[in-house]
């Protein structure tokens, strides 16, 4: 990603990848909410939610660059992530349940 889109002065490629991120959890959440709650699902879950979802978004790279942005780019930055997160979250839920 950080070839494709550009870093300075606010940090898209992990923006887009903490996103993406956040987008196929809800959605993993979601689908596993409906299975019985058992140890096979338990464990689909932390390999899925953890394991995949967590090595693909860079969440030590994003307090990385709000510690090195500028204090406007990086309250942004911060706030569009947590907050966007979310919605992306929420978005990847929904479309799992249609």
């Amino acid at each position: 990603m950080g070839h494709w889109l550009p870093h300075s002065p606010f940090p898209w490629a992990v923006f887009a990848v903490n996103m993406l991120g956040a987008f196929l959890l809800g959605g993993i959440v979601e689908a596993l909410f409906r299975r019985p709650d058992d140890e096979r699902h338990r464990r689909i879950r932390l390999l899925l939610g953890t394991g995949f979802c967590g090595g693909l978004t860079t969440y030590s790279a994003f307090a990385l660059d709000i510690h090195d942005a500028a204090p406007a780019v990086g309250a942004l930055y911060a706030g569009a992530t947590v907050l966007l997160g979310l919605v992306a979250a929420l978005v990847g839920a929904a479309v799992v349940r249609r």
